[in-house]
């Protein structure tokens, strides 16, 4: 876990420097504030890259900061639901790490749930799978947990 002050190169990301992970993040800061009401919003900071000539590296972070995980790689981003697979994953690290909690859970099964494509786009996917816990389902399209 690492705090935003850790390192003083460490900076918040203004809107539209990543364009697509801007939008990724729209979306699931919409899922964050009703999983998580009382967690701000999340943002991206960036770091200078250790490598000279290499893109910066940007980390999915709690309002606060701190995040947990991997950086997202600049050139991975080609489409909307790329961008947002990649960045659920680094908000979903970042989320269970630095809070110590599963997110987002399914309601009626309280397990965390998992970001997969369905249908053409990417959905949270409860696993279920047991007699007890029901069937494996979509709870709803990443971003609209708070339509369900």
């Amino acid at each position: 876990m690492h705090a935003q002050f850790d390192d003083p190169a460490l900076r918040r990301v203004l809107v539209g420097e990543y364009p697509l992970w801007d939008e990724a993040l729209a979306l699931l800061n919409r899922d964050l504030s009703v999983t998580l009401p009382e967690q701000g919003p999340l943002q991206l900071v960036a770091q200078p890259s250790y490598e000279e000539g290499e893109p910066e590296y940007v980390y999915v972070a709690l309002a606060n900061g701190e995040w947990h995980g991997g950086h997202l790689y600049p050139k991975a981003a080609e489409d909307l639901a790329h961008a947002l697979a990649i960045v659920a994953d680094a908000a979903q690290d970042t989320v269970s790490e630095c809070l110590w909690q599963a997110w987002p859970l399914c309601v009626e099964h309280e397990l965390g749930l998992h970001a997969r494509e369905a249908d053409g786009q990417l959905a949270w996917w409860c696993a279920g799978g047991t007699p007890s816990l029901g069937s494996p389902h979509i709870c709803a399209a990443v971003g609209s947990l708070d339509t369900r």
